[in-house]
């Protein structure tokens, strides 16, 4: 008897190596093996049978080229800080143990960080060790795992993915075919008395068959290699049913010609593939335009500061180009990879590899994009366009570390015991109608195979929360991913920053009390200020943006009191009366920010906070919500806001950012409530990772934070109410989904267990219920928004 490999699968027939009592087909397959096991992974060979890719001999010096440097710079999404991550296409991606043994590589090597898989796509990203792994060396480790990564001309230049015509091309073959073997098919449903056509039965039952055979063998191969995989692998997956329907049309109908006994089914096989592939075509076009729009057509609403000859100007993402320069002020995310041309960087790259550990650049080095600088202002010139789809994928990844969707949970659940369920059915109506009436049996089978499917209840979330998210991008809520909107619908309490949330930067009315300020005082002041995005800071940069700039050193910004540095040889402090002037901190009753040189307290800037338009009208729309303003300001502003805000609110002043955190994390824990943060992005970093969900406004700035869930832009700050209302009727349109797909299961199943739906129409009415649901989905979530912020207006 012929052994098999134990890693995959192959017949032994070359060489047989013995170890551990399992046979091995080459060193390879042992290689992996011991890998594994020394690595405690051997639950992958539990997951599947046979698993395993038999590793290529010749890839130690296949990968030789990625060590060169014009190639490691075109391959490599980031490398840093002697960290790298990288991107590889692995085709061979194809089940569950496929993904479990990859996310599990640090595991295997020390020198890999992390590893996220997608499984759509067949990708997987790679976070490791560059300056102890090469990327030839990782790439000859994936191979020797039997994951061989693909590298293309195409991804090493890192374009666009050429459109995949396949698909398109099965369903023009389908539907020739079909439309062809309706004509031949025709004179057997139409009795005309035709001698001709009578005598010529056989020809056109021949012809049929032929034309059967390239929907079968091409149109409908996936489905079919989808299933023997699954089956190969001990698997269940939804394309079993679909292709022993198809196989068994196919089958059938080729005995009934041969035999003489009918023209068999070879219509209802051509129109159930044809109709089939017409969803799944549907479906991949709808799933592309979603994320089309989400990566490349809805921007973020944040702005970075471009420098020009004239002076600063603040521009949309949307808007940065390559070449343009830009200043990156303290605690901003750089948008696009760029080259230092001015300051001194020290830039934390956990946003992209999950350590933060700063790291110094000198001028002319490369700052990849998602860095974050500390420290005073630097510029930059941008060097790649922004990849919008890439600051995404930045924004996700500790999206696997989140609760889990109920919506998901719900769906796997169902999906993993429907085919049993529909495989059972199919037996008991085919024993029941084999003594009842054999001449249906088949057709009530195959029509049951076919009209039972998952595959609109697997729709009913990802399209709905999709468009509620495209719709909400659109009006500059960008919201980070589908979970997001289910907890929106959540939300029972709103907590509120004040300063740059609540009130406008720069229509802040500032005046100044003390000894008079000289022209170079005020030149280092705005010096000062560009390094911060605090909304203080922003309000004073807009008073003093007619002054030029000094050179700023020893830049440093302290969370909840305030930034000094060195100018001009002396040291220039803006900040709390707490931290600057304890002696006037009892008497503080206005929002101000005191000036101190060197160890002379100057006078103070008082603000005048102007509140956003329509916020009365915002705080009505939200009465069934419980609010509360956290500030780190004094109490000066607490009458006018009593004036706004419901005598329910709670008001607390003097915030710390931990005090912040804290009070929320109490709301949850001990209040049980479901909280809502809403902050300027970088300063409230800590209480908005700490919320339900955190929303960072943007105000003409750079906003982009790990921390916050959604990005809002301040112009759509009247609509919050709106958008919590939408998200509420998403959720509720989800649902209505789900019950639309199981009475179109429940419905189908009835009538083709009783034998009164064709398989062609069931066949017809599968791709109709996932359309069904699309267009659900599209025009519910459509029209609810229409009529919600038509009802503001």
């Amino acid at each position: 008897m012929e052994s098999q490999c134990y890693h995959c699968g192959q017949v032994c027939d070359t060489e047989l190596i013995r170890f551990n009592d399992k046979d091995f087909c080459c060193n390879g397959c042992k290689t992996v093996y011991e890998i594994l096991n020394q690595s405690e992974l051997t639950d992958f060979y539990t997951l599947n049978k046979t698993p395993g890719i038999q590793p290529d001999k010749k890839t130690d010096v296949q990968f030789q080229f990625l060590d060169t440097p014009e190639i490691f710079n075109k391959v490599i999404d980031f490398n840093d800080g002697g960290v790298g991550v990288v991107t590889f296409y692995v085709p061979v991606i194809h089940c569950s143990s496929c993904v479990w043994v990859l996310e599990s590589l640090d595991d295997i090597d020390p020198r890999i960080i992390s590893s996220v898989v997608n499984f759509a796509q067949r990708k997987v990203q790679i976070n490791y060790k560059s300056d102890e792994l090469k990327l030839s060396e990782l790439a000859v480790f994936m191979s020797n795992l039997g994951y061989k990564p693909v590298i293309s001309l195409e991804s090493t230049e890192k374009v666009a993915k050429k459109i995949d015509r396949r698909l398109l091309l099965q369903l023009v073959i389908a539907g020739f075919c079909f439309g062809n073997i309706m004509i031949l098919a025709f004179p057997e449903y139409v009795d005309t008395g035709d001698t001709w056509l009578a005598e010529n039965n056989g020809y056109f039952r021949w012809w049929m068959f032929a034309l059967s055979l390239p929907v079968v063998f091409y149109s409908a191969q996936d489905y079919i290699f989808s299933a023997y995989k699954a089956i190969k692998n001990r698997l269940i997956n939804i394309d079993i049913p679909i292709a022993i329907g198809i196989l068994v049309l196919f089958l059938r109908s080729t005995y009934e010609i041969i035999a003489d006994l009918s023209p068999g089914y070879f219509d209802s096989l051509a129109g159930l593939v044809f109709f089939m592939l017409i969803g799944k075509w549907f479906q991949r076009r709808t799933y592309q335009s979603l994320a089309f729009d989400r990566d490349y057509k809805s921007f973020y609403p944040i702005a970075v500061t471009k420098i020009n000859p004239e002076g600063n100007q603040n521009i949309l993402l949307s808007a940065l180009k390559k070449g343009d320069r830009i200043l990156l002020r303290d605690e901003e995310i750089l948008p696009a990879d760029a080259i230092l041309m001015k300051g001194t960087a020290r830039i934390d790259n956990s946003f992209v590899t999950g350590e933060s550990k700063l790291i110094a650049k000198n001028l002319g080095d490369k700052i990849y994009a998602g860095g974050k600088q500390s420290g005073s202002a630097i510029e930059v010139e941008i060097i790649e366009e922004v990849n919008q789809s890439y600051l995404t994928s930045l924004w996700n990844n500790d999206a696997f570390s989140r609760e889990v969707s109920e919506f998901d949970t719900l769906v796997n659940r169902v999906s993993r015991y429907f085919v049993w369920v529909v495989l059972s059915i199919a037996l008991i109506a085919g024993v029941f109608w084999y003594f009842h009436d054999f001449s249906k049996m088949f057709q009530v089978v195959t029509a049951i195979l076919i009209i039972a499917c998952p595959c609109a209840l697997a729709l009913s979330a990802p399209f709905t929360i999709g468009n509620i998210m495209r719709i909400l991008g659109k009006k500059k809520f960008y919201i980070k991913d589908a979970h997001t909107v289910e907890n929106l619908a959540k939300i029972d309490h709103i907590v509120f920053d004040k300063t740059g949330t609540i009130t406008e930067n720069q229509s802040a009315e500032i005046k100044y009390e003390g000894e008079p300020l000289t022209d170079l005082e005020k030149q280092a002041i705005h010096s000062i200020t560009l390094q911060s995005n605090h909304p203080l800071s922003r309000s004073l940069q807009y008073k003093f943006r007619d002054f030029s700039t000094f050179e700023v050193s020893a830049y440093e910004q302290m969370k909840g009191k305030g930034q000094k540095a060195i100018i001009n040889g002396k040291t220039i402090a803006l900040g709390s009366a707490k931290w600057l002037n304890p002696m006037r901190e009892k008497n503080a009753l206005q929002t101000e920010v005191w000036v101190k040189i060197n160890d002379d307290i100057k006078g103070r800037f008082i603000f005048q906070n102007k509140y956003r338009k329509g916020l009365a009208t915002t705080i009505e729309g939200l009465d069934l919500y419980g609010l509360s303003i956290l500030s780190g300001d004094n109490a000066s502003e607490k009458e006018n806001l009593t004036q706004v805000f419901p005598s329910r609110t709670e008001m607390l002043f003097n915030q710390s950012p931990k005090d912040k955190l804290l009070y929320i994390e109490e709301l949850q824990t001990k209040g049980g409530k479901h909280v809502m943060m809403m902050g300027d992005g970088l300063n409230d970093a800590g209480a908005l990772k700490q919320s339900d969900v955190g929303i960072a406004v943007a105000e003409d700035m750079n906003s982009f934070s790990p921390s916050c869930d959604v990005i809002m832009g301040s112009e759509a700050f009247s609509d919050l109410p709106q958008f919590l209302e939408l998200s509420k009727r998403g959720i509720k349109l989800v649902k209505m989904a789900f019950l639309i797909s199981f009475l179109y299961n429940i419905i189908g199943l009835s009538f083709a267990v009783t034998g009164n739906l064709a398989p062609v129409v069931a066949a017809i009415l599968m791709p109709i219920s996932s359309i069904s649901i699309v267009l659900f989905a599209t025009f519910g979530s459509w029209i609810s928004a229409s009529m919600i912020f038509k009802k503001q207006v």
